[in-house]
C-alpha cells in the first residue's frame, strides 16, 4: 500500500489551518498544490475529507475520524526521521566488520576500545576468518569492510595498507634457539616445525618469499593461535607473524627474529569499491585508517 504523505500533510494543515491558502502559505507551496494534493488523497481513499462552499471549509465526520490518525501518522514519521538524522550525525549503530585473526590480537583491541569509548551505544561484530573468507565476507555484505593479507587484488574492492607485520620464530624457553635474537631461516632446518597449512595465505607468502630454502614442517596449522598454543605447551618452535602473539599472555615463550630473509606480510583494509558505509561503519573504518603504520 502506497501511503500519500504529502496528500496527508496537505490534509492535516487545512484541518489546522481552516483553509486552502493558509495551509499552502504554512507548507510553502501553491493553493493549487495543497487542491490536487487533497484531491488526489480523497479519490485514493474514495471519501470526502471537508465540506467546501465559497465560503468555508469544514471537515465532514470521516475528516474527523481521519485527523487524529493522520497527525499520529505525520508525528511517527518525523520522529523517525529525526532519530536517523541523529543516529547519522553522532555516527551511531551496529557495525560488522570481518578480520583475520591475528588483527584481533594486537592491531585491533586498542582501536576497538577507543571506539568503545567514542561511541558507547555502538555494537562491533567482528568476524574473524581467513584471509580470503575476510574478501568473501565484504563482497557479500556480510561485513562492512575488512582487514586481510595482501594478495592479489579484486577489482571490486579498494584496499588500504595499515600495517606490516613481520613472521618471526616463537619456541619455549627451553629451546635451544631461546637465546638468539635472530636467526636464519636456514638454520632451522634441524629443528621440528610448526607452519602454516597449505591453505593459509601465510603459507603462499612464505613458500614463495623462501625459494630454496628448504624447511620441512612437522605440523602445519590453519590458525596461528593453534601454533602459539602448541608452543607454549613444548611441542615445537614455529613460524608465525609477530602479531598472533599477546604481549604477556604466554611469558614461557620467546620471539626470536627470522632473517636472510626478513619475511613480512601487509594487513590490508579493504571495502567494496563505491560503498558508502553507514556512518558507525565510516567513523570505525577513519579510525583504523588513522592508526594506519604504512603509507598507501
Amino acid at each position: 500500500m502506497k501511503i500519500d504523505i504529502l496528500g496527508v500533510q496537505a490534509f492535516v494543515a487545512i484541518a489546522d489551518r481552516g483553509g486552502f491558502q493558509s495551509a499552502a502559505d504554512a507548507l510553502s507551496v501553491t493553493q493549487t498544490a495543497i487542491t490536487q494534493r487533497l484531491r488526489k488523497l480523497e479519490d485514493y481513499l474514495g471519501v470526502t475529507l471537508f465540506e467546501r462552499t465559497t465560503r468555508s471549509v469544514s471537515l465532514t465526520q470521516i475528516g474527523r475520524d481521519f485527523l487524529p490518525q493522520a497527525r499520529r501518522l505525520l508525528d511517527e514519521l518525523s520522529d523517525a526521521i529525526t532519530e536517523i538524522r541523529e543516529s547519522g550525525q553522532a555516527a551511531r549503530g551496529d557495525v560488522s566488520i570481518a578480520c583475520v585473526p591475528t588483527a584481533g590480537v594486537q592491531f585491533l583491541p586498542n582501536i576497538l576500545q577507543t571506539y568503545a569509548q567514542q561511541f558507547p551505544h555502538n555494537r562491533v561484530r567482528v568476524l574473524d576468518h581467513s584471509s580470503s573468507a575476510v574478501t568473501d565476507a565484504v563482497l557479500r555484505r556480510e561485513a562492512e569492510f575488512g582487514i586481510h593479507i595482501a594478495g592479489s587484488r579484486h577489482a571490486d574492492l579498494v584496499g588500504l595498507p595499515v600495517a606490516q607485520d613481520q613472521f618471526v620464530l616463537i619456541c619455549h624457553s627451553s629451546h635451544p634457539l631461546a637465546r638468539r635474537r635472530r636467526v636464519p631461516w636456514r638454520s632451522l632446518s634441524p629443528y621440528p616445525l610448526i607452519f602454516a597449512g597449505q591453505v593459509s595465505a601465510n603459507r603462499a607468502l612464505l613458500d614463495g618469499a623462501l625459494g630454496d630454502v628448504d624447511l620441512q614442517p612437522h605440523f602445519e596449522v590453519q590458525r596461528s593461535s593453534t601454533a602459539v598454543g602448541m608452543v607454549a605447551e613444548g611441542v615445537a618452535a614455529a613460524v608465525v607473524p609477530r602479531l598472533a602473539l599477546q604481549k604477556g599472555a604466554y611469558p614461557d615463550i620467546r620471539v626470536v627474529n627470522l632473517v636472510e630473509p626478513v619475511i613480512a606480510r601487509t594487513l590490508v583494509l579493504v571495502t567494496r569499491r563505491g560503498a558508502r558505509l553507514s556512518p558507525a561503519a565510516q567513523a570505525l573504518y577513519d579510525l583504523i585508517a588513522s592508526r594506519a603504520t604504512l603509507d598507501g
